[in-house]
């Protein structure tokens, strides 16, 4: 994959998460904040708990570092994988945020 290709679908997941969090404000009590800085997406919940998601351009990765732990996800058939168990970005987000927020959230993949 070139980095242009890279860029693109990172972009693409981080305008997902971005879009995601517009949605959960306003269908939910959840209230999560998220702010962006380049490729670094910030969520941060009621509890003073975050979630950070980045992007690893020399590694073409994005990462993910939550409560549960730091996750590296990997572009793969079209889906961002985990590097160690293969699970899928979107599904973890959403497993993560839920756990974080005391309430089911979630988060889809661009497409």
């Amino acid at each position: 994959m070139t980095d242009l290709d890279y860029l693109d679908h990172a972009e693409a997941a981080l305008k997902a998460i971005e879009t995601a969090c517009d949605r959960i404000n306003d269908e939910t009590d959840a209230d999560v904040d998220n702010q962006r800085s380049g490729g670094m997406i910030t969520l941060s919940f009621a509890n003073r708990s975050q979630i950070i998601i980045n992007l690893q351009k020399p590694l073409q990765e994005i990462w993910l570092a939550a409560r549960a732990g730091g996750f590296h996800y990997k572009l793969i058939d079209s889906q961002w994988r985990d590097t160690k168990d293969g699970s899928e970005l979107f599904a973890g987000l959403s497993r993560y945020a839920s756990e974080q927020a005391g309430q089911v959230l979630v988060f889809r993949a661009p497409g």
